[in-house]
């Protein structure tokens, strides 16, 4: 069988996207020299948190997920970030191609609050490959690409910063439910309220929990 090994050697935002989209940059290597037709690949992402240290203001900022720091030694598992299909066309020996990996900035998701919560530094990833190989050098033969294919990569947390900037700059976004919502549209209609920042605004004065800039 063909034996893969995978690499990431970068990372960028796409600045063109729709929506907050990473780009990372993989290096793909196949055994032999064995031409391969193609790759059909599924790539699974997960956050390494126990892989890198973090100040008073971010582990402030990760009670949510794991809890108070001295209980980190049992808490801080792995959190899962994406999973996203891969087609690699053909090649031989080596070949360099973009996993595109789309994002959300959804407080909800574990691996946002996680992203947010960090300052500067790099962000520990694990990159896990599978999939199907078509290889061959007279006609095709088709194999797996076993589960334990796998690429270390510590992303800068600037990244990730430079991707939410170009979409929400200065702001972020919280999902609420229908009701919710319209409860909240109710009471800025009945106060003619401008905005839903000046609507939030006032809630927060009147529980006397508006914080100064």
């Amino acid at each position: 069988m063909t034996e893969f090994t995978f690499r990431c050697t970068g990372v960028r935002a796409d600045a063109y996207a729709a929506g907050p989209t990473l780009v990372f940059r993989l290096r793909i290597t196949a055994s032999d020299e064995t031409p391969v037709h193609a790759l059909a690949l599924r790539c699974q992402i997960r956050i390494e948190p126990a892989r890198r240290g973090y100040d008073p203001a971010e582990a402030d900022g990760l009670t949510d997920l794991f809890g108070e720091r001295s209980r980190w030694g049992s808490t801080l598992h792995a959190v899962q970030f994406a999973q996203v299909p891969l087609m690699v066309p053909g090649f031989t020996g080596e070949t360099e191609t973009d996993l595109v990996v789309p994002c959300t900035y959804d407080m909800d998701v574990a691996a946002t609050r996680y992203f947010h919560a960090l300052f500067a530094g790099e962000v520990p990833l694990l990159l896990l490959f599978s999939g199907t190989a078509f290889t061959g050098a007279a006609g095709f033969r088709v194999e797996p690409v076993p589960w334990d294919r796998e690429a270390a990569f510590r992303m800068p947390v600037k990244v990730w910063q430079e991707m939410v900037d170009q979409h929400f700059p200065g702001c972020g976004w919280i999902r609420l439910p229908a009701a919710t919502l319209d409860t909240l549209l109710a009471y800025r209609s009945r106060r003619a309220l401008p905005s839903w920042e000046a609507t939030v605004e006032e809630l927060l004065d009147t529980a006397g929990e508006r914080t100064a800039p």
